[in-house]
């Protein structure tokens, strides 16, 4: 890679827990999920993206389903939050251990 040249950075994206005080369940293909973690991508135009996964309340593993974060105050917070954290983290690595 040419010194001049930044790199093509494809994708930004980290997980987050979901407070269990603000988890909620879902339905898919007629199996309930209680969802724990969002998924928060980092657009190419600087905008925020989130899904929610989790597992099934029956118990199992289940597939590995998205699903849409509900328009909720605190659930936002914690998206945009969570993006300013991962950003310090990431400003602070200190490369390859």
């Amino acid at each position: 890679m040419d010194g001049d040249e930044a790199p093509e950075v494809s994708a930004l994206a980290i997980n987050v827990t979901i407070p269990e005080a603000l988890r909620w369940t879902d339905t898919r293909r007629g199996e309930e999920f209680i969802l724990t973690t969002l998924n928060i991508r980092l657009l190419p135009d600087g905008h925020l993206a989130a899904k929610a996964y989790g597992r099934p309340t029956a118990g199992g593993r289940g597939a590995y389903v998205s699903f849409r974060v509900p328009d909720r105050p605190e659930l936002a917070r914690i998206i945009a939050e969570a993006a300013s954290r991962a950003s310090e983290l990431w400003a602070g690595h200190r490369g390859l251990g």
